[in-house]
C-alpha cells in the first residue's frame, strides 16, 4: 500500500511539472504554429498572413489541425519521457 501511495505522489509531482511545460506544434513549414500547455490547453495560435486566404479556408483548417496534432504528439512524448516506467501505472492519459 505504501508503494502505491509513493507512485501516486510521483505521478502527481510529474503532472505538476508537466503543467508548467509548453510545446509547439508546427505545420505548413511554419505557416501555422500552435503552443499547447502541459494541461493540453491551447496557449496560442500563430497564423502567417500568407496562410490566410479566404478562397482556401479548407487548406487553413487542415494546417491548423495538423499543427494541433503535432503539438499533442509532442506533449504526449514529453509525458511519456517524464513518466518513464510509471506510464503504464498512470492509467488513461492525459491526466
Amino acid at each position: 500500500m505504501k508503494n502505491a501511495k509513493e507512485i501516486q505522489a510521483k505521478i502527481a509531482n510529474i503532472k505538476s511539472d508537466l503543467d508548467q511545460e509548453v510545446v509547439e506544434g508546427v505545420s505548413g513549414g511554419g505557416l501555422v504554429k500552435i503552443r499547447l500547455k502541459g494541461s493540453f490547453e491551447v496557449e496560442s495560435i500563430f497564423l502567417d498572413p500568407i496562410a490566410v486566404d479566404n478562397r482556401d479556408v479548407p487548406m487553413l483548417q487542415d494546417l491548423v489541425r495538423a499543427a494541433h496534432n503535432d503539438a499533442v504528439a509532442k506533449l504526449k512524448e514529453l509525458l511519456q519521457n517524464k513518466l518513464g516506467p510509471l506510464a503504464s501505472l498512470a492509467g488513461g492519459l492525459p491526466f
